[in-house]
C-alpha cells in the first residue's frame, strides 16, 4: 500500500505545497531532449508535476502511480486529457514502446526488497522500446541523509488555499541499514485533524544499483551527480539492451 502522504486525500491535496521548488525536474526535461525521447513513462508520478512538464514540451506521456489520491490531484492539472494516467504498479503498464522511463525523487528507493526492485525494473523494461532508456536518481548511502533529517525535526507551518494553515513535522523513527524509516505528522489547524504518514526507504550502493540494472537487461551508460543535490545523489542513465 502507498504511504499515507501519497494515498490519504487530505495529504495528497497539500503535497505540492510542502514539496517546494522542484528545480530537479528541469534536469529530466533536459535529459529527455538529450536522448531525443518523444514518448515518456513517468513511474511513481505522484501529483504529476513532471508529467505535466513533459506534456507541455509536446511529448506523449504515460504516468503511473499506485496512490489514487495523488493521481486525482495529477488529473486535475491535466484539464484537456493529454496524459495517460495509470493507477497501479509499473508492472500493470502494457508494453508501450516508450523511448524513456523516469523515476524522480525517492521513487527508486521505495522498492524495499530485491524482488520488488527487480519486478519494477522488468516492468519498465517491458514498456521501453529496444534501446530505450531508464533514468532515475537515488540517494548516496555514504552521504547519510537520515542524519540531516534527524537533526532537522523543526515544525513547518504553511497556509494552503482550501486547507488553511497546516503544520508538518518530520522525525526519523528507525535506522536499520540499508533501511531508514521516518514519519511525517500533519496537523490541520483549521479543524484540528492530525494525520501521520510512515515511510521507509532503501539505500542501495552504486555497485548494488549497477548490478541490478545489468541483471535485468540494462546497460549503464552514465552515472551523474544530481545537479539539485550535488554530492548527495546518483543519477543513473541506463539503456535497455535486450
Amino acid at each position: 500500500m502507498p504511504d499515507a502522504i501519497f494515498a490519504h486525500p487530505r495529504l495528497a491535496a497539500i503535497y505540492d505545497a510542502f514539496d517546494g521548488d522542484r528545480c530537479d525536474l528541469t534536469t529530466y526535461l533536459n535529459i529527455a531532449d538529450e536522448l531525443g525521447a518523444d514518448r515518456v513513462l513517468d513511474v511513481g508520478c505522484g501529483t504529476g508535476c513532471l508529467a505535466i512538464l513533459l506534456a507541455d514540451s509536446g511529448r506523449d506521456v504515460v504516468a503511473v502511480d499506485p496512490a489514487e489520491a495523488s493521481l486525482e490531484v495529477a488529473r486535475s492539472k491535466d484539464r484537456i486529457g493529454r496524459i495517460t494516467w495509470v493507477h497501479g504498479e509499473v508492472t500493470t503498464v502494457p508494453s508501450r514502446s516508450v523511448d524513456l522511463a523516469v523515476m524522480t525523487g525517492n521513487v527508486a528507493q521505495v522498492f524495499l526488497t530485491d524482488d520488488d526492485w527487480a519486478q519494477a525494473l522488468q516492468g519498465i523494461h517491458a514498456a521501453l522500446r529496444p534501446a530505450g532508456h531508464l533514468v532515475f536518481e537515488t540517494r548516496r548511502p555514504e552521504r547519510r541523509a537520515w542524519e540531516d533529517w534527524a537533526a532537522d525535526a523543526a515544525q513547518l507551518t504553511i497556509e494552503i488555499p482550501g486547507s488553511g494553515p497546516v503544520e508538518q513535522r518530520r522525525e526519523v523513527t528507525d535506522v536499520s541499514l540499508p533501511f531508514v524509516s521516518f514519519r511525517y505528522t500533519y496537523r490541520f489547524l483549521s479543524d484540528g485533524m492530525v494525520v501521520t504518514s510512515d515511510s521507509t526507504l532503501r539505500f542501495r550502493s552504486r555497485d548494488e544499483v549497477e548490478a541490478s540494472l545489468t541483471s535485468n537487461g540494462y546497460q549503464v551508460q552514465d552515472v551523474r551527480d544530481a545537479p539539485d543535490r550535488p554530492g548527495r545523489e546518483f543519477m543513473f542513465i541506463a539503456e535497455r539492451i535486450n
